[in-house]
């Protein structure tokens, strides 16, 4: 079988050494020592400011709403994971869609200032197969409206945009250490902000609010990471790089291999250094897709619909918006196998299929 996706696991004996010194201390959750070291090691590795790891990826999309009071009605994106809508409804906030470029994939930030109103308090991007998104122009809208931007990096480890990473940008950025993602801690997340005040905020939110053992600071939440994931996230970390460099030998032969002038490929903005995280192929229309992805399931390989559907249309959406491109797109678009021991010859299989079921 080849799935969409594979986990990447370091060798064994790397894992059982961190978790030896959690035995050796007994001591595997209240941010012990590994916890604390990964912390160090990941805000060296990424160049950020402050980062606080946490147990799973949306949460820290809970937190920063919570956390920067926000308030009313919040514009963001169709096209992204369930997890970016469902933490604006599940904070009892309103997301406003606005839709996405179609080249990028991104929240298309000409069409932001016409979704803004006076209940607006925030705009909640994501960083789309961690392409990033217009940045410069959305930091200015929200500097204009004095709007929060929280920036849904869940795919964006080791991206960076003007040679900055991609984690320093925005009020807070999020992302998640699931273990599909490139860098993964089996579940996790991370939140990462540039001002120590609201560090620190933040981190006492992401602790059940506590101000030492007796003392609270106000109101918190459990996002704790325990020290058995932060085992895997330092054993997995040596090999980001090789990771990295592995799936961009994977991605440059699908695009080599693949043919070009039928399907649409993201394009990557300038100034990025992309991490090679997804690759994502947008047929023409819906119908072709599905008799391609059941040409490949009949061979056993099992790509994935994502995203799908748009998050516009999810069952628990009131006022529901018509949000034409990320519709059409979310309805064609593909993500194909893509992990570090798939070897050209499944690649050249998965190629042959979707080229000969393309005409």
């Amino acid at each position: 079988m080849i799935p969409v996706t594979k986990t990447f696991l370091p060798p064994l004996e790397e894992y059982n050494k961190y978790l030896q010194i959690a035995w050796d201390r007994a001591w595997i959750t209240n941010r012990g020592e590994l916890v604390k070291k990964l912390e160090t090691l990941l805000q060296n590795k990424l160049h950020t400011n402050y980062i606080i790891i946490t147990n799973n990826g949306t949460i820290p999309i809970q937190i920063a709403l919570k956390t920067l009071s926000i308030k009313g009605e919040v514009v963001t994106t169709p096209f992204s994971y369930v997890a970016t809508t469902s933490s604006i409804v599940w904070e009892n906030l309103k997301p406003v869609f606005v839709d996405i470029d179609p080249s990028h994939l991104t929240i298309d930030e000409t069409l932001i200032e016409n979704a803004i109103t006076e209940k607006t308090t925030a705009i909640l991007a994501t960083h789309v197969f961690g392409n990033p998104c217009n940045i410069p122009i959305i930091n200015s809208i929200a500097k204009k409206y004095s709007l929060k931007v929280i920036y849904d990096a869940a795919h964006a480890f080791g991206v960076t945009f003007n040679n900055k990473s991609i984690f320093n940008y925005g009020d807070v950025s999020t992302c998640s250490f699931h273990a599909t993602k490139l860098f993964h801690t089996g579940e996790g997340g991370a939140l990462f902000c540039s001002n120590k005040k609201l560090y620190d905020k933040l981190f006492y939110h992401h602790n059940f609010g506590h101000d030492g053992p007796e003392k609270f600071h106000g109101l918190g939440i459990n996002a704790k990471i325990s020290e058995l994931q932060a085992a895997m996230g330092l054993a997995v970390l040596p090999y980001i790089d090789d990771i990295i460099a592995k799936r961009k030998e994977i991605i440059d032969f699908y695009t080599q291999n693949l043919h070009k002038k039928d399907l649409q490929f993201i394009k990557i903005r300038k100034d990025t250094n992309w991490n090679y995280a997804y690759f994502p192929v947008i047929f023409s229309n819906e119908s072709l897709l599905l008799h391609i992805v059941q040409k490949l399931n009949e061979k056993n390989i099992f790509p994935r619909r994502y995203f799908f559907p748009s998050l516009n249309n999810l069952p628990y959406i009131k006022n529901k918006q018509k949000m034409p491109i990320s519709e059409s797109i979310s309805k064609r678009v593909l993500c194909l196998p893509l992990y570090n021991d798939l070897n050209t010859k499944d690649l050249t299989l998965i190629c042959n299929i979707i080229n000969d079921n393309l005409t």
